[in-house]
């Protein structure tokens, strides 16, 4: 591959894939995976285009606009759309195949993709992001539908977004179809869709803690990074169930509280104001400490830590400094939010420690509650019906046990592991969604 560019974020989720592989029984008990291998690492089709959009003073403006549609053995390429100045090729190829694999842990039928654009929503009026949505969807209309790809939001897209890009689509195609999901409510979006990502990494969690045998929620006391849509629910979801939450944070540094004095349903609403405004934390006006420059896992002493805001935001260091603080577990709400040093961390202390270990979940397990939902949307949509929030929720906490108990069992199958050993859950996730979209391809020829 050395005449591809480099491609470090594609490259570290690959090999975090890769390795977990190589490290268990997959390949003696069927070398011929190694073929499916090389051919799921590759796109179906990598779609660039350029977006010419036109700001409030009348000026062109241009930036570079991205699909992925990694894989469609399951179903319809599925995953979102990010608007970030970061956006570039190999960060998309990573969340894309991330999603492949994690679309494929939900039990639904459907694929895995990634778009979005280099664009910045910070500083830009409504207007000009309006506009933006609109030479986006231009081009992307082409390439996308309710059977062929069905993007939803990122970073940087929510709900207005979302409407926006529907209604460009609509324009372009003369079509109302579920070609997008994260839809509003009254006209065809799924109850729970907002929560769903925050709300089903808890539920994954909760599995977790009762499988150790320590409880619940109830009593726990929690980190989260991240204060947008994940971080938010997550932490309210864990404060219904008893827990103490004690930070969240943003691009700028983290807000700290106390087990005294914690972070409340009051402090999470003022906050989610703040986002919508795109303001910083450094605009909260309340009782706790903010710590600017900072990720909160080195502040804190907690029982869960949940990274909820970016990739690689849990670093090998902090990883040490988590488990010397007697963290027990650690679930990504945001996708490759730990470095490999910090898995590698974890690991080697889930299979030194025993039953006193941290016990880690990838982010593709942990927060598939998001695109669980989202395909529960498609389905609603397909179906020209709605279902109540109660129905939505149930079948999300059932997706959720699932993908833990597959992770668990998977693991168990194909990783030796010590006597008192917790099951590798980044091992036996990886190879349970690899191994159902691989067998997927082979029956419909892409390798044999």
């Amino acid at each position: 591959m050395s005449n591809l560019p480099t491609e470090p974020e594609f490259e570290q989720a690959y090999n975090e894939l890769v390795s977990t592989l190589d490290n268990s029984t997959l390949f003696e008990q069927s070398p011929e995976y190694r073929t499916a291998l090389k051919i799921v690492s590759i796109p179906e089709r990598v779609i660039q285009f350029r977006v010419v959009w036109e700001d409030d003073n009348l000026q062109p403006q241009v930036n570079r606009g991205y699909r992925v549609q990694f894989n469609s053995a399951l179903g319809p390429y599925k995953g979102g759309l990010r608007f970030h100045p970061t956006v570039n090729l190999s960060v998309l190829k990573f969340l894309g195949f991330e999603q492949v694999f994690k679309n494929a842990l939900t039990g639904l039928n459907i694929g895995g993709g990634k778009g979005g654009a280099d664009f910045d929503p910070k500083g830009k009026s409504d207007n000009e992001i309006r506009k933006f949505c609109v030479a986006f969807m231009r081009e992307l209309s082409k390439h996308i539908g309710a059977d062929t790809d069905v993007p939803a939001g990122d970073i940087g897209v929510s709900g207005r977004e979302i409407g926006w890009l529907f209604g460009a689509y609509k324009a372009q195609t003369n079509k109302w179809e579920g070609v997008l999901t994260g839809k509003g409510g009254n006209w065809g979006g799924s109850l729970i869709r907002p929560e769903a990502t925050g709300y089903g990494l808890v539920y994954y969690v909760n599995h977790m803690i009762a499988y150790t045998g320590q409880g619940s929620f109830q009593g726990k006391t929690v980190a989260i990074s991240g204060s947008g849509n994940v971080a938010q629910y997550a932490a309210l979801k864990c404060i219904e169930l008893g827990a103490t939450v004690v930070s969240l944070s943003d691009s700028n540094g983290s807000l700290i509280a106390s087990t005294d004095s914690p972070i409340t349903p009051d402090d999470i609403q003022v906050i989610a104001a703040l986002k919508v405004k795109r303001q910083s934390l450094t605009d909260y006006q309340g009782k706790h400490r903010y710590i600017a420059g900072v990720r909160p896992w080195t502040h804190v002493q907690v029982d869960v830590a949940l990274p909820c805001a970016t990739q690689n935001e849990v670093s090998k260091e902090e990883a040490e400094a988590l488990i010397a603080s007697g963290a027990r577990f650690i679930a990504e709400g945001s996708n490759m939010g730990c470095t490999q040093e910090a898995i590698d961390v974890f690991e080697a202390n889930r299979r030194s420690q025993q039953d006193k270990a941290i016990w880690y979940a990838p982010g593709k397990a942990a927060n598939a509650g998001g695109v669980a939902v989202s395909g529960l949307e498609m389905a609603q949509n397909s179906q020209r019906m709605s279902w109540s929030a109660e129905e939505v929720d149930e079948k999300l906490k059932g997706i959720m046990e699932a993908a833990f108990k597959n992770g668990v069992e998977t693991a168990k199958k194909y990783v030796k592991g010590g006597e008192g050993e917790f099951p590798s859950l980044v091992a036996g996730s990886n190879i349970a969604g690899f191994v159902k979209v691989a067998a997927a391809m082979h029956d419909q020829g892409d390798w044999w």
